[in-house]
């Protein structure tokens, strides 16, 4: 672990040139966007805030098409508040994390309705409101409204480990990382520092072959010197969560498919799903079976060959898929309800049920 004293010193080499420098590479460099202003324009931090909140874990190149479908249909913060949930949520499906989406139309809500439909313009107010923490609140204030923060998020990190051959494995390096980054903000003009920082990390300082010749930060890079750069950040061992298993139930009701919702709270919270059992490690798929739903007049249910898998985040999953038919004028049970095959588009199917549904239906 490294010493407070030898922290200092590392902290200490951070140079006012790498910032310059790095300005001057973004100045030229810098990726275009949707959600970023244009040169010489200002930032709109509803903007700033939706493509921050999509980002989460989660590409550019994924966010980009649900950013521009975000934006058609809900153009600033008092149109999204005014929104169904339940149509965020749709919105939304297919692209993970589904916390997210709860928590950004909470944050409409919240900012229309306790701020006036103006974001708060510092961190400390900006943490208030669902779905914000600390890299989010540091992200907006320093790009929507310049203050002197800097949001470290992966490529940052991957930048900072690197220029300064931190040794201490991420988590808990974390601030020490975050006050070496705060020092390559350049004065006045902090939000073209976060971005050119993420920039930098994602184009250049990539976490496999690094093109480090064209690094405006190359000079002064100690992994770079050191020639490893490729093993910076350093990480402890990621624990994985143990396999769960379950059963998943598809009931066809001629060209319609009976659906629930999830409960709001816990995972895939208020998402739509088909019928399933309890997910559970070690769990037999007789156990898993016996949890299909009940209705009158179903037929045997059917067993689709193989499972269906899918890694959320602190765990993986497997499903059983089972397929029975319902006949004609079949009442749905209770907090059920029969949705048309061809209209599964329009409801928040997350991409494990969107998995299952295929599957079942033999897509």
């Amino acid at each position: 672990m490294t010493s407070p004293a030898a922290r200092r010193l590392s902290i200490s080499t951070a140079e006012p040139g790498h910032a310059a420098r790095l300005l001057v590479w973004y100045d030229q460099n810098a990726r275009v966007l949707p959600w970023r202003a244009r040169p010489g324009t200002a930032a709109d931090p509803y903007r700033v805030w939706l493509s921050e909140i999509m980002l989460q874990q989660t590409t550019v190149k994924t966010v980009g098409p649900y950013f521009a479908k975000f934006l058609a249909r809900w153009p600033d913060v008092a149109a999204l508040a005014a929104a169904p949930r339940e149509e965020v949520l749709q919105m939304w499906a297919g692209l993970g994390y589904y916390s997210r989406a709860r928590n950004l139309h909470a944050c409409a809500l919240a900012v229309v309705r306790d701020h006036g439909g103006a974001f708060p313009d510092d961190e400390a107010g900006l943490r208030q409101l669902p779905g914000i923490g600390p890299y989010t609140a540091a992200a907006i204030a320093a790009i929507a409204f310049g203050r002197h923060c800097m949001p470290v998020d992966g490529n940052i990190e991957r930048v900072v480990t690197r220029l300064f051959a931190v040794e201490q494995p991420l988590p808990q390096a974390k601030p020490q990382v975050q006050e070496q980054a705060l020092m390559l903000a350049g004065e006045g003009r902090a939000g073209d520092s976060a971005q050119a920082m993420m920039d930098l990390g994602a184009t250049l300082c990539t976490p496999k072959k690094p093109s480090c010749v064209l690094c405006p930060l190359q000079p002064d890079c100690a992994a770079c010197r050191r020639g490893d750069p490729e093993t910076f950040p350093r990480k402890a061992p990621k624990k994985t969560g143990e396999l769960r298993r379950g059963a998943a139930f598809i009931v066809r009701r001629g060209d319609q498919l009976l659906l629930r919702s999830r409960a709001d709270k816990g995972l895939l919270g208020g998402m739509t799903e088909v019928p399933g059992s309890e997910w559970l490690p070690g769990q037999s798929d007789a156990a898993a079976r016996r949890q299909a739903p009940v209705l009158p007049g179903l037929s045997r249910w059917r067993r689709r060959p193989g499972v269906v898998s899918h890694v959320f985040t602190h765990f993986p999953l497997e499903l059983v898929v089972y397929v029975a038919d319902a006949p004609a004028g079949t009442k749905p049970p209770d907090g059920m309800r029969w949705v048309a095959i061809d209209a599964l588009e329009g409801e928040a199917l997350p991409n494990v049920m969107r998995k299952v549904v295929r599957h079942g239906l033999g897509d």
